[in-house]
């Protein structure tokens, strides 16, 4: 009997490569997002902090100029939360695509496995077919020897 052989087995194979190239670009586009998440948090963090600082002063009596000094830096720490958070939405928009790309390359090397496997039992009905034939065929020659043997 010949040997089981998958014409697609190339293009399975390089499914198979696409989508763990896929699954790493995917793993890179989540790590940049928890990066800049953590960015994103850091900045939160550091307004409050100067925000609740710039009030305990206040409360206290501050000079104008201290005053201007606070609410400058407010703003312009307000201005990088704003940067940082438009960053992360599209490092989350990408990540999204990139989950996507997974999920369609999971699905076409599904389909070529499921072809294979369609194929492989197609081979082996088609083997044992064969096998019953040759049976039959020995059947009938012993017996024909068989009877010219009487």
């Amino acid at each position: 009997m010949k040997k089981f052989h998958f014409s697609m087995e190339m293009v399975l194979r390089y499914q198979e490569q696409r989508l763990d190239a896929l699954r790493a670009e995917h793993a890179a586009a989540i790590a940049r997002t928890r990066e800049q998440e953590t960015v994103v948090d850091r900045l939160t963090q550091s307004f409050r902090s100067v925000n609740e600082e710039y009030r305990v002063r206040k409360a206290h009596g501050m000079t104008v100029a201290d005053a201007m000094g606070y609410d400058l830096m407010l703003r312009t720490q307000e201005k990088e939360i704003q940067a940082a958070a438009k960053a992360l939405e599209e490092l989350r928009r990408v990540e999204d695509q990139k989950r996507e790309a997974v999920i369609a390359a999971k699905r076409d090397k599904a389909t070529i496995e499921k072809l294979k496997e369609k194929k492989l039992d197609a081979y082996h009905k088609q083997e044992q077919k064969n096998e019953e034939q040759m049976i039959d065929e020995f059947v009938s020659a012993a017996r024909v020897v068989s009877r010219m043997a009487h």
